[in-house]
């Protein structure tokens, strides 16, 4: 599964379907155990009006010679379902997953995984016009980059490989991870223990700038090498600085709701709406390590309309409708109330489904579109049997315990937003989730996101719009936001180096968004 899907019986290659759905379904197949319906793989490899049921029969005939021999029936098919039998098959993604997953794997088989999982997954298996298998596939791509991760920084804190391993494997997790004081420190300290120090002092002092340049604190570098983690990166600037000042009003909807909404920056500069999205408040955004940066650097240049959605923030928590509908009726309230006629719209996560619902319907309205972590279609859609159970129990999770001190409820969205955020970001953002909404409002706007389906309208977009997506993004995949802008008549399309869905403002992949926003809106 690493590199080109291929597949090897007694040391010999076998060839395999010219077709790349079927090359993706035994990588499919492979990967994730247990049967699977006719009807669920048909959905997920075919698309209409060609006959799924008709192609997936065709493909199952011809991985059966591949995979099955006269002893042996690896491949299982009926009408019930469709299962590979792994049993006497060894899968490259799986040997390095369980080696990781492994405490006690040898020094030899971190070095065998990480040799092996040196190639882009599935590299010859992308299938553009199938949203569901691109979804599965950059999960499964996510998860090798934190497979890699992961390999890099117990191999270099090992006490099994000699000094000159121990450095190799130092820059291989700091290649991984160039902004974590951790892997930092441990480079430059490795570099000391062989007796290079020239080389020490120099990487000391190209961290230090680079850390600067990101606007990061740098890593307090110890002569004596050791490798403990450094210091909380500091978040406390930008929200220590005083808040701009905003004009904070309040519009009602039809179904009497109160929406707040606001205008910052110079009433010169261009305009730019950015649509709501869940966990937004006017004041504390300003305090905020994810949203002040980029607001503040966005009113520099524009003049900036945002508001709070229903349910949370300054706007009305106690309302009759939490619905997709209800958002992009809000979108078109607040852009009436701002006398703006055409504008510029700006959608992050789920605010960039309804910015595309809002462009598609009102396209005399929207002159430039920006999607930053964005998705056309809910969970509900695209989630089998088995994760459907896991996310309705967050779901009841969430509304026994969002309310709670104890934040371990809301840190499983919290750390699926951020996961590099440090403890300090986490907290604060814990809080933040607590201030915005209530526990019930919480669980109606999961239910809302998992609903959601703008796929219809993606081609009804008429304006220039700029796709934008982290790297990494483990809540919404990469190959999300690939699909999505295909999808969007002569859209364009950047990734920014992140792993985060909400993006933090210390970090250099903000300042290459907020980059990308001004060129795009002001070419």
């Amino acid at each position: 599964m690493l590199g080109s899907v291929s597949v090897r019986k007694d040391g010999q290659t076998v060839a395999l379907p010219a077709s790349r759905k079927s090359r993706a379904l035994i990588a499919y197949l492979a990967i994730e155990p247990g049967s699977h319906t006719r009807s669920a793989l048909c959905d997920m490899f075919w698309e209409l009006p060609d006959d799924p049921r008709a192609s997936l029969r065709w493909s199952l005939s011809k991985l059966r010679t591949v995979l099955n021999s006269e002893d042996t029936e690896r491949l299982l098919a009926d009408r019930q379902g469709v299962r590979l039998e792994l049993q006497g098959i060894q899968v490259d993604y799986l040997a390095v997953r369980e080696t990781v997953r492994d405490p006690a794997a040898a020094p030899d088989d971190l070095a065998k995984a990480w040799e092996m999982s040196d190639s882009e997954m599935l590299e010859d298996c992308e299938l553009s016009n199938q949203p569901e298998f691109m979804i599965w596939l950059g999960q499964q791509r996510n998860e090798l980059s934190r497979l890699r991760f992961e390999i890099a920084k117990r191999a270099a804190l090992a006490n099994q490989f000699s000094t000159i391993d121990s450095d190799r494997w130092a820059e291989r997790w700091l290649t991984e991870a160039p902004f974590d004081h951790e892997a930092a420190e441990n480079a430059v300290a490795s570099k000391r223990a062989i007796g290079m120090e020239a080389q020490a002092d120099q990487l000391q002092a190209d961290l230090q700038r680079s850390f600067r340049e990101a606007g990061l604190t740098p890593p307090e570098f110890s002569k004596e090498g050791h490798t403990a983690a450094g210091p909380v990166p500091n978040v406390g600037l930008a929200m220590k600085a005083a808040a701009p000042r905003q004009s904070i009003r309040f519009v009602q909807a039809k179904d009497k709701a109160s929406i707040a909404w606001a205008r910052v920056g110079d009433k010169n500069n261009p305009p730019l709406i950015k649509a709501a999205n869940w966990l937004n408040h006017l004041e504390l955004d300003w305090e905020a390590p994810i949203w002040s940066p980029l607001f503040r650097q966005l009113a520099e240049t524009f003049h900036l309309v945002r508001y709070d959605e229903r349910g949370c923030g300054l706007s009305d928590w106690d309302v009759p409708d939490i619905d997709f509908e209800s958002f992009v009726d809000d979108l078109k309230l607040v852009a009436d109330a701002s006398g703006l006629d055409r504008f510029p719209l700006l959608g992050i996560s789920q605010g960039a489904a309804v910015s595309i619902e809002f462009a598609a319907r009102y396209p005399e309205r929207v002159s430039k579109l920006v999607l930053f972590g964005g998705y056309p279609c809910g969970w509900r859609h695209t989630a089998n049997e088995e994760e459907v159970r896991e996310r309705e129990a967050v779901m009841v999770l969430t509304e026994t315990g969002w309310g709670r001190d104890n934040p371990v409820y809301r840190n499983m969205f919290s750390q699926s937003f951020m996961p590099d955020a440090t403890v300090e970001e986490l907290s604060w953002f814990d809080e933040f989730q607590r201030l915005t909404t209530s526990p019930g409002n919480a669980v109606r706007f999961l239910e809302a996101f998992s609903t959601l389906d703008v796929r219809h309208s993606l081609a009804k977009v008429k304006c220039p719009t700029l796709v934008v997506h982290s790297q990494r993004d483990q809540r919404i995949p990469l190959g999300v936001g690939v699909n999505m802008a295909s999808q969007i008549p002569d859209a364009r399309f950047c990734s920014v180096n992140s792993s985060n869905h909400l993006l933090l403002g210390r970090e250099p992949a903000s300042a290459q968004f907020v980059q990308a926003v001004r060129d795009f809106l002001l070419d």
